[in-house]
């Protein structure tokens, strides 16, 4: 339902369309290959030392092979899917700021390295499947921010003003950046403390937290608000001049999202620091605190002021299938 808000693919620019096409097909990717991990990754979660020693090393031949196997299908999910983050990253750090895509490069390398040498030393932990799940989580979330920023762009003149668009939208990225920062020095700190009270857990709980510090949801705030929002009244024919009402409701739906997802931060962060929340788990919350995201900005398609529908949103997807 929240996608069908957004701008056609037929209608995009071709430059805008190259990009969807492309983050597409690397999520896509992704979660094949994290389905496919996951079930490789099986074996590992049945085995226990009261086990007989004939299926014991039976078994620890399987995770053997199973490691190497995920190991090959990891390897174009960091090389090509999590292409967008490695960018993201090193053009955030070469302007001297910290911003959503730092932690997770972080909490990718700190996941994917020790595992390749575990499966090349035959012993201890690996997190592909963690690994895997990072990035499909992280480009659904980025799959739904792109939607929502084409829109938002292509509806620009939907009514709100420009200084008022980057300015809801600079104080979230702002808001983003310190929040972003903390959290990762935080992370690092609480790793180095597990690091001397239990090395065995230090590197899982640092990875869940640098996961965890990603502000996926809170990027998305404000402009799937003001992208559903734009879509929403253009659909419903709502004019300008009698949407000063649903404008703040748009307004106030963004303010949720971003508080919200602060809040949620702050909630998780200590659980997480405790060692309750393994890797893949964070990854999971990630992905919901995205979704939740969505799902409340979805609900300004519903608000009432939009009761008398008007397909004028339909007369642009017309245009797509024409």
């Amino acid at each position: 339902m929240l996608l069908s808000l957004s701008i056609p693919h037929a209608q995009l620019p071709q430059a805008e369309r190259l990009a969807r096409r492309r983050l597409l097909v690397q999520l896509g990717l992704a979660w094949l290959v994290m389905m496919q991990v996951m079930m490789l990754a099986f074996p590992a979660y049945l085995r226990h030392d009261g086990m007989e020693p004939e299926g014991l090393a039976v078994l620890d031949w399987a995770i053997f092979l199973m490691n190497w196997a995920s190991l090959v299908l990891t390897a174009p999910v960091i090389v090509y899917c999590a292409l967008p983050i490695w960018q993201g990253a090193w053009a955030s750090l070469r302007r001297g700021r910290i911003a959503m895509d730092v932690p997770v490069a972080l909490s990718i390398v700190a996941s994917f390295v020790p595992s390749v040498h575990a499966t090349f030393a035959g012993r201890g932990e690996v997190y592909f499947e963690s690994v895997s799940m990072f990035v499909a989580f992280l480009l659904t979330a980025r799959y739904l921010a792109l939607r929502a920023q084409q829109t938002s762009r292509l509806l620009g003149e939907g009514g709100w003003k420009d200084a008022e668009r980057v300015r809801m939208s600079a104080r979230a990225d702002h808001v983003a950046t310190l929040f972003v920062a903390v959290q990762v020095l935080a992370a690092l700190a609480v790793g180095a403390l597990w690091w001397h009270l239990d090395p065995a857990h230090a590197l899982p709980v640092t990875v869940s937290l640098l996961v965890m510090s990603c502000p996926c949801a809170l990027a998305i705030s404000v402009p799937t608000a003001l992208a559903v929002g734009d879509a929403a009244r253009l659909r419903a024919g709502l004019p300008v001049s009698q949407a000063d009402g649903y404008f703040a409701a748009v307004r106030r739906v963004a303010a949720q999202n971003v508080y919200g997802s602060l809040a949620w931060h702050v909630l998780a962060f200590p659980i997480a620091a405790m060692g309750w929340v393994t890797p893949w788990l964070a990854a999971l919350a990630m992905l919901l605190s995205s979704l939740a995201v969505a799902a409340n900005a979805w609900r300004l398609s519903r608000h009432p002021a939009l009761a008398s529908p008007v397909p004028a949103l339909a007369v642009l997807r017309a245009g797509s299938s024409a």
